[in-house]
């Protein structure tokens, strides 16, 4: 069966974060249910649709940000209570908006994230949980990383209270009391987690997770160990995953997952007879969906989904027809209600108009006054700085929530810019939406001058540092049996002082120092594969690669970073040659294909003349028709990739440089002899000249 939705806009409240928007239990099975929403300006509304018009059940004064939403009640029962976390402070409001809980947590830094199970509070800042019970404390926990969400499995289901954290590392953290029973590596940040089915599934362990690379699964959290269930990748390259709900859209008596992503992609996926999520329905809108909920709020009897997004719409896909079958007396009824909107949304425009006028007067006669202070207009922007495993480039994702006018980037490292099918901005010189390309060992900032359509002008400037070691990922694994090279740094530095080095060096590395006097973290190149492993402690940092380039960087920056806070250090190295060979082994089928795509281009223009000429492709042996034939991929594909070849040439040309460098032997002469074999590459007598030079 196909599912047909139609977007019906209800109303548009501030800027909203993450899982700020819910809907209240319905009376009844499929009757209207009231959307309740929190938004940045501190303000929490309930409203509910009638006729086609929103009305308002509650609104309350605005305050701190709402950093989270969510419902609570006595366990078993509707779960109809509001509770929202601002600033270090929750409050509850019952469903007609009276306030019965104000509850100040006194931690330093503000909620970002809050889970409610009858009478337990489950609470995290950026790196510490809580958990209150009636309000009292009860367990305490401080992660090695962010946590960027967290949920207790059914305690109504199970005999234990088990809450899990999602923290940046690529970790989930299952906890008992103050400790962790244990972690589950998943495929990358997590940034939501779920209930399966809304209620922990068939065993009530079963939890969904979303990451922020756009990965979905399903876990079974077990008192001893984790289960995997399934997995679903991300190889349409849509956006992260910011929210998550199950619902039975489909109308099989099954429940969907309905998954709302940071790139404004809405999706529905049913369920096959193996219990493998299938994608059965998918739209963009044209921001970041922030908050998704199943149920009924335009109409009666019809069922849909509620997000919200990023600017704050209120937006409903529903299962109601856009046209009805009726009768001549139904038409006439329905062309009433028409005329009535029409006239209601005249009127609205006409006040509108008039509350401009005013206001535009009101800022005139302000910015003109002698006592007038600065009139600029504040927005908020919603940006994303990441690492894309797939292609080692980073994306860069401008969030307003106004129109963007134009984006200025600056950069003092040169990065390749290249452009994204889902990208909007018309480019010269740089894109608004782009992914950027950076080489390893150039370090420095990146800057976005985001100016928005907005009276009168203004500009914001965000900063992203490009770190030496920018194409590094965390991993948990790395393979031990490669042939390693080893960094030893030793000196009166303190276990703080070495790990701010690595966070300045390497992305993905808490701010802050892990707990503990030692520490060791693995990290994997996106674009060669290498690997590193960096464990470090007070006095002493040994650093550990397959390869000679990352050894080189690590001891250059290094150095430069300790003479920097006048730190004297004492560097010693062992370099192992097997893993010279290693490294191009590993670039030579990146290099390989690289070659053959651009031979492949380069004869494009030619064949094709060639085929006007002759006026079919008959006579071209099966090689050169493939060619044609593929013509338009393989032209894309060489246009994404502008300066791939230059980057693995320069790659080559460092491990060159730097394995001699190791040596005590400067052989920058010897490089135009190197690209003279790169250009007639041969696996062989590449290997057979660093090895000869």
């Amino acid at each position: 069966m196909d599912l047909n939705l139609n977007r019906a806009d209800y109303l548009q409240v501030g800027v909203t974060s993450q899982k700020t928007m819910k809907l209240l239990p319905a009376s009844r099975r499929r009757a209207t249910q009231k959307v309740v929403v929190g938004d940045h300006d501190g303000v929490v509304m309930c409203f509910g649709m009638k006729k086609g018009e929103a009305v308002t059940v509650f609104k309350t004064l605005p305050g701190q940000k709402i950093a989270r939403l969510e419902l609570g009640g006595v366990l078993n029962t509707p779960q109809e209570k509001v509770f929202v976390a601002a600033g270090s402070e929750i409050r509850g409001f019952t469903k007609r908006g009276k306030q019965f809980l104000s509850f100040e947590t006194n931690l330093t830094e503000s909620i970002k994230a809050m889970y409610i199970s009858g009478s337990d509070l489950f609470l995290s800042a950026s790196y510490i949980y809580n958990h209150y019970c009636d309000c009292k404390d009860q367990h305490y926990y401080l992660s090695g990383d962010k946590i960027n969400d967290i949920i207790c499995l059914p305690v109504e289901r199970l005999p234990r209270i088990t809450p899990v954290l999602a923290c940046q590392d690529r970790v989930l953290r299952v906890l008992q009391g103050s400790d962790v029973t244990y972690e589950i590596e998943v495929p990358g940040p997590p940034t939501v987690l779920a209930l399966h089915n809304g209620n922990g599934g068939d065993s009530g362990e079963d939890l969904m997770f979303g990451t922020s690379d756009g990965k979905l699964g399903l876990i079974q959290i077990t008192t001893s160990k984790p289960i995997h269930k399934w997995e679903i990748g991300n190889e349409k390259k849509r956006g992260g995953i910011l929210c998550v709900d199950n619902f039975d859209i489909v109308g099989d008596g099954v429940k969907d997952l309905l998954v709302g992503r940071d790139d404004g992609m809405v999706e529905v996926y049913s369920f096959d007879n193996a219990n493998e999520p299938v994608l059965r329905f998918d739209q963009a809108l044209s921001e970041s969906v922030t908050s998704i909920q199943g149920g009924c709020v335009g109409k009666d009897g019809y069922d849909e989904i509620v997000v919200s997004t990023y600017s704050g719409w209120v937006t409903g896909l529903t299962t109601e027809p856009i046209h009805k079958e009726s009768g001549p007396g139904e038409e006439l009824k329905i062309n009433q209600e028409m005329q009535n909107k029409i006239s209601s949304l005249r009127s609205e425009l006409e006040h509108l108009q008039l509350k401009v006028l005013q206001e535009r007067e009101k800022y005139q006669q302000s910015s003109q006054s002698s006592k007038a202070k600065s009139a600029v207009p504040s927005f908020s922007i919603n940006d994303k700085f990441t690492l894309n495993k797939d292609d080692a480039s980073y994306s860069l994702t401008l969030e307003v929530q106004t129109a963007i006018d134009n984006v200025l980037i600056q950069s003092d490292v040169p990065i390749d810019l290249l452009d994204v099918d889902k990208n909007s901005a018309v480019v010269s010189f740089s894109s608004c939406d782009s992914e950027i390309r950076s080489i390893e060992g150039q370090y420095g900032t990146l800057q976005a001058y985001v100016t928005p359509r907005i009276q009168p002008k203004t500009c914001q400037v965000r900063q992203y540092l490009i770190k030496p070691l920018s194409l590094h990922q965390r991993t948990h694994v790395i393979d031990h049996d490669r042939p390693m090279n080893t960094l030893t740094l030793t000196g009166q530095f303190s276990f703080a002082e070495v790990h701010s080095w690595v966070v300045f060096c390497l992305p993905e590395v808490p701010e802050k120092p892990p707990a503990g006097e030692c520490v060791t973290f693995y990290f994997q190149n996106t674009f060669l594969d290498t690997q590193l492993e960096s464990t470090y402690k007070k006095g002493e940092g040994i650093f550990k690669s397959d390869n000679i380039s990352t050894i080189s960087i690590l001891k250059d920056v290094l150095s430069k970073e300790a003479t920097k806070r006048k730190i004297n250090l004492n560097i010693s190295y062992e370099i192992n040659e097997v893993s010279v060979k290693h490294t191009l082994k590993l670039i030579h089928p990146k290099l390989e294909y690289q070659l053959l795509l651009a031979k492949k281009v380069q004869l494009i223009d030619a064949l094709k003349e060639l085929q006007v000429h002759e006026g079919n492709t008959n006579f071209l042996i099966p090689e050169y028709r493939c060619i044609l034939e593929e013509a338009d991929h393989l032209q894309e594909e060489y246009k994404k990739q502008p300066a791939h070849l230059e980057r693995l040439y320069g790659m080559i040309t460092d491990l060159f440089i730097d394995k001699f460098k190791f040596k005590g032997t400067n052989v920058k002469t010897k490089v135009p002899l190197l690209l003279e074999i790169l250009d007639s590459y041969d696996q062989n007598a590449l290997i057979a000249f660093f090895d000869a030079a």
